[in-house]
């Protein structure tokens, strides 16, 4: 912040208040018997004012527990919605394989396929459709890795509507109702009962 202005003190002072009032809560992890991948990724189209770049954010789940998660600005401009949903797409099915094999050198290989929600109808049909059109080829990279991936039967790419996209909270601001909402999602909540030293 080479130039701060009185908006930018305001939108300081509101963060602090938010840490202030939410010191209490905790990300909570759980025992849980499901062994599956679930992960929702989004992105804000040229959503920087400045720059135009995108945000992608994602959040993956090991059963019920929140186990990864991701809010990054994109390198580049994108110059449609579904590249920016894909390139989004691309970077959580790549922490999906990751964990999948951190998983399987500790003995616990995952068997079925990751599942990536995406609000983004086009990026859920480019991640399947093997037919490589013209206005395609900026993205191919990322089009080729989620494909063989999907070909693998490693990932199955859906849709899912906006008011389920918990990845949304990473990439852009929200109603009160719907941030709330979305953060016990996440599983970010008061304890339950104080642990043996208060804390």
């Amino acid at each position: 912040m080479h130039a701060p202005r009185e908006p930018h003190f305001n939108a300081l002072k509101r963060i602090l208040r938010y840490i202030k009032g939410t010191i209490t809560q905790g990300l909570h992890i759980t025992p849980s018997n499901t062994t599956t991948l679930t992960a929702y990724t989004d992105a804000d189209w040229a959503g920087c004012p400045n720059t135009r770049r995108s945000t992608s954010g994602y959040c993956l789940y090991l059963g019920d527990n929140l186990i990864s998660w991701s809010s990054k600005r994109q390198q580049t401009v994108s110059r449609s919605s579904a590249k920016a949903e894909y390139r989004g797409v691309a970077n959580a099915v790549a922490e999906t394989v990751w964990v999948r094999n951190l998983l399987l050198e500790i003995h616990c290989p995952i068997t079925t396929a990751t599942l990536v929600y995406c609000d983004n109808v086009s990026a859920v049909y480019l991640s399947t459709n093997p037919i490589q059109h013209q206005r395609t080829k900026h993205v191919v990279i990322d089009i080729h890795f989620v494909r063989e991936k999907v070909a693998l039967g490693q990932v199955r790419v859906l849709h899912v509507p906006s008011s389920h996209q918990y990845a949304d909270i990473f990439t852009k601001g929200l109603p009160s109702a719907l941030f709330q909402d979305f953060r016990s999602s996440l599983r970010v909540r008061e304890p339950h009962a104080l642990t043996e030293g208060g804390y």
